[in-house]
């Protein structure tokens, strides 16, 4: 199956990051892709990728010196979470995963997903990935997991928080953001739209991904004087939601980094972005291990 044109392969040879991640950190973000042939794309896909295997996303995770993972159900698989699911269930108890279910879900189908390490589904409001994300049906899917304890993972840009903030605040589940809602980081840091996005945080008691500085950048991937410092325009941002909300913060890599147009990132300097918004190693670990072992492996120790 031809892939999207354009489309950027995932980085093959990350480098070794500087920082060391503390032991059990948890990258609480990533997805993977297929295999294709083992299990197909979604017909109504927005994007055809390459492959990233589970295998390979283990593979980075070893090296980059990462404990476990939560792996995000991907767009382009639609509601079939089969690949999803393999790598959760293969991960031997190092794995979670957030799934993408439909209103008419079954509450049997829900409780196999728990079963094999599904812990939230995800809401999708980026226009250009979906063609719609009706609230009504949302509403019906956080209903149903809210007995199992699941949360809801949000992905939405920052512009549109004003018309979605009042159905968000609704839910009947714990509230997950993804890529702290996609601020523009052209913009000020203390402006009024992050103070927006910072207030909702704030009133709603939701968790928040500092992840994807290279999906939010404007001024690139480029090390300064040679030191692995990347992604500093987002820096800020990060480093803000980390230092207000130390115990509501999730961290992860986003490999394979599905639809970036300018770049791919090395996923070693991804870890290296880290002590740039965590300055101390007790915002680190709460950052990389506390947080998401509280809120995937709970009484568990790392």
């Amino acid at each position: 199956m031809t892939k999207t044109p354009g489309w950027l392969d995932w980085y093959a040879h990350p480098s070794t990051p500087d920082f060391e991640l503390p032991h059990g950190t948890v990258d609480a973000h990533c997805h993977v892709f297929g295999p294709q042939k083992e299990f197909p794309f979604a017909p109504e896909r927005k994007y055809t990728p390459c492959d990233a295997s589970k295998d390979q996303l283990f593979a980075l995770r070893d090296h980059l010196g990462v404990a476990r993972n939560v792996v995000v159900q991907a767009t382009c698989h639609g509601a079939d979470n089969s690949a999803m699911v393999d790598a959760v269930r293969s991960a031997g108890g190092r794995a979670r995963g957030i799934a993408t279910v439909r209103p008419d879900v079954t509450e049997t189908e829900l409780r196999e997903l728990d079963a094999a390490g599904v812990r939230g589904v995800r809401f999708n409001f980026v226009k250009r990935l979906v063609d719609a994300s009706p609230k009504e049906d949302l509403s019906t899917i956080a209903k149903k997991i809210a007995p199992l304890g699941w949360h809801v993972v949000l992905y939405f840009e920052a512009a549109d928080l004003p018309e979605l903030e009042d159905f968000f605040g609704g839910l009947p589940a714990p509230l997950v953001i993804d890529h702290m809602g996609r601020p523009d980081v052209a913009k000020p840091v203390d402006g009024p739209e992050f103070a927006r996005f910072l207030e909702f945080v704030d009133r709603n008691d939701v968790w928040v991904k500092v992840s994807c500085p290279e999906r939010l950048t404007v001024t690139g991937p480029p090390a300064l004087d040679g030191e692995r410092h990347a992604y500093t325009d987002v820096v800020p941002f990060a480093r803000r939601v980390v230092t207000e909300f130390p115990d509501r913060v999730l961290w992860g890599t986003d490999w394979p980094h599905p639809n970036l147009k300018d770049h791919m990132p090395d996923d070693g300097l991804l870890v290296d972005y880290v002590p740039q918004i965590a300055e101390t190693a007790e915002l680190q670990r709460k950052l990389l291990v506390d947080n998401p072992m509280r809120l995937y492996w709970p009484g568990e120790t790392a």
